[in-house]
């Protein structure tokens, strides 16, 4: 009996955790500007910032357990998938201090997401996924 629960209980962790959205790339708030805010670098190829990518709005990058913005690396603490919504924390350090900030995600398409800040009207913004 006690087998056959816990393999359940596992069965039903991993079929929610498949379920859940893929966050995990370049993201920026305009869809036409990915290749002026990110670019792949180095020897590994890998997805960074470009020298001026605030000057095309931005955007940030989604590894594993981090978040990452031009000047920013956060940790992803917890993460809550519910349907068409995402909920993070994630642990920032700017060198002065530590903060938590919670992130709520709306997933709106494969390769759209919008950042809501709840209570305050015509704060959110949408994120595009960017094929680099």
């Amino acid at each position: 009996m006690f087998v056959a629960t816990t393999l359940v209980i596992v069965c039903q962790a991993i079929t929610q955790r498949l379920d859940a959205f893929e966050l995990a790339g370049a993201w920026t708030a305009k869809a036409d500007q990915c290749s002026k805010v990110f670019a792949r670098r180095g020897r590994a190829n890998q997805v960074d910032f470009t020298n001026f990518s605030g000057a095309y709005g931005g955007g940030f990058l989604v590894e594993a357990d981090r978040l990452r913005s031009k000047f920013e690396t956060c940790t992803i603490k917890a993460r809550k998938d519910d349907r068409d919504s995402i909920n993070l924390v994630v642990a920032c350090a700017n060198g002065v201090m530590l903060s938590n900030i919670q992130f709520f995600l709306k997933v709106i398409d494969d390769d759209t997401v919008t950042r809501l800040f709840p209570g305050v009207d015509g704060m959110d913004t949408n994120y595009h996924r960017c094929k680099i």
